[in-house]
């Protein structure tokens, strides 16, 4: 059985003191829940990474990044490496995701090169794939989808923990939601490609995220859909009562 992952992308938000406050809200509500069985992960932005981690190691949630470079060390000014993370302990990272692709013009090759950077370093990447309104509109939705995951994932063995976001464009911070249906169809054939190019057993095993606007609201009949495995969380995620309110759905899934 694949475990469900709630995972909150905190994008640029916050201040130190109210990662502060988040966190001491977010721990206590969270040592008082069984959650066997749901992994919780927080992605704040890197300049908060270690005051993250210092909480996790005392609780039981993972700190994941929410980029990384696709070099290893050097002049790259701004960049923070693979290595870099994993000398801090940080198990988890998002990339991919839409706006990186939108705002500095990612493209696949380049995701591809940044996951294998990742999993060198035995760090969990979250990769985000999804289409636009006007790729829906047009029809090509799978079209995109399945190229997304041809570029990234070319030659990927899956031996190493790898988690899949699929993250419709046009849901993501426009409070529109794909309905359940239209999630679990993405998300089925995710699965199909990954058992199909990879393995039977990689597919069973890959948890596959929903990521476009899942709130307190929608996730329980979102993630009760077969092929979805949990949710990367962006506006819900920085609130620690609505957050912890997700996970404890998830629990009772």
């Amino acid at each position: 059985m694949r475990n469900v992952i709630i995972a909150g992308n905190w994008k640029m938000n916050k201040t130190f003191s109210e990662v502060e406050d988040f966190l001491d809200d977010f721990v206590d509500e969270l040592e008082g829940t069984d959650h066997a069985g749901v992994e919780v992960v927080i992605c704040p932005p890197a300049l908060y990474l270690e005051l993250a981690s210092d909480y996790a190691q005392d609780s039981t949630f993972f700190t994941g990044a929410q980029d990384v470079s696709a070099h290893e060390s050097g002049a790259y000014t701004g960049e923070i490496s693979a290595s870099m993370y994993s000398s801090m302990g940080i198990t988890h990272c998002i990339i991919g995701h839409s706006e990186r692709r939108k705002y500095h013009h990612e493209k696949d090759s380049l995701i591809h090169e940044k996951l294998q950077k990742l999993l060198a370093e035995e760090i969990v990447p979250i990769v985000c794939v999804g289409e636009t309104l006007e790729e829906r509109e047009a029809g090509i939705t799978r079209n995109v989808i399945l190229d997304q995951l041809k570029g990234v994932f070319e030659g990927i063995s899956f031996n190493d923990p790898i988690v899949i976001a699929y993250e419709p464009v046009w849901a993501i911070g426009t409070g529109k939601t794909a309905s359940p249906e239209q999630a679990q169809e993405i998300h089925a054939i995710i699965r199909q490609w990954v058992k199909a190019h990879v393995s039977p057993a990689a597919a069973e095993n890959v948890p596959i995220l929903y990521g476009g606007s899942m709130k307190p609201e929608n996730i329980a009949e979102l993630i009760s859909q077969p092929d979805i495995d949990g949710g990367l969380i962006g506006g819900a995620s920085l609130d620690a009562k609505k957050f912890i309110a997700m996970v404890k759905t998830a629990v009772e899934m």
